[in-house]
């Protein structure tokens, strides 16, 4: 028997925030693979499903990628639908590829199913457009856990620094080398960043500052899920937690550094 992989998108962590498909197959799936980020709230969706845990995060023990791609097609050798549910998006930063290749060529049907990224998340709940007109025309998602150890600017950086609006994913344990990136480009010190914690979730919390104090910002949030979101965008958002743009005072002229 060969049975149909689903890569389901679980969305930031709010059942309530799944699509109408994702939900359908939750609730009919007999075997679910599911990421460390996806919440019980989710779960408990499927009181019938074997559910197994495969999470990864960054700095903890988890299941290598490998183990996960065939423990994926051996699981649909023995069941007819599995879910394999991923927070957020499945195409976003969620190694997808990889599990469709590994389900392509072991003969495996396997479909996908958005999810909400918690970057829309984020922007929601701060009912903040992340293309506000005349401050905003492009937008850019990166992370940087894949250039860990570079010693010149990167092509995330880069990237970042030519858009107008930027989310960066993964990067709380990298807050000094991604602010001092980015500042070593040009961005301005003073420049808004936003870290949403725990996006749609009831323990969700947010801290705003300048792109100069991006580190003391990591400190001052928990140790669930982090976006670091950057641009002139955040200015009016309203927060949990603001930390004004320190001030630099020249003869008789105060200033943002920056």
């Amino acid at each position: 028997m060969t049975g149909h992989v689903y890569l389901v998108g679980a969305g930031p962590g709010a059942a309530d925030l799944l699509t109408v498909r994702a939900l359908r197959l939750i609730e009919r799936a007999e075997v679910i693979l599911y990421d460390a980020l996806v919440t019980d709230e989710i779960l408990a969706l499927a009181p019938h499903a074997k559910k197994v845990p495969v999470g990864k995060r960054g700095g903890r023990v988890s299941m290598d990628q490998a183990l996960i791609n065939r423990l994926l097609v051996a699981t649909a050798t023995k069941h007819k639908l599995v879910v394999r549910l991923k927070g957020g998006d499945p195409m976003l930063f969620g190694r997808a590829h990889e599990e469709i290749e590994a389900c392509v060529q072991a003969g495996v049907p396997v479909s996908v199913v958005p999810g909400i990224s918690a970057a829309f998340g984020a922007a929601s709940a701060l009912s903040t457009s992340l293309t506000q007109r005349g401050l905003s025309r492009s937008v850019t998602f990166v992370t940087p856990t894949v250039a860990r150890g570079s010693q010149t600017s990167p092509a995330w950086a880069k990237a970042v620094a030519a858009a107008d609006t930027s989310v960066i994913y993964m990067g709380r344990g990298d807050a000094v080398w991604i602010r001092d990136s980015l500042l070593d480009l040009g961005m301005p010190a003073a420049l808004p960043v936003i870290l949403a914690e725990d996006v749609s979730r009831p323990s969700n919390f947010t801290v705003k500052g300048p792109l100069s104090d991006l580190p003391d910002l990591a400190f001052k949030v928990g140790s669930g899920p982090v976006l670091m979101m950057i641009g002139e965008v955040f200015a009016g958002a309203e927060v949990d937690v603001e930390v004004p743009c320190p001030i630099q005072v020249v003869g008789q002229f105060a200033s943002s550094v920056g």
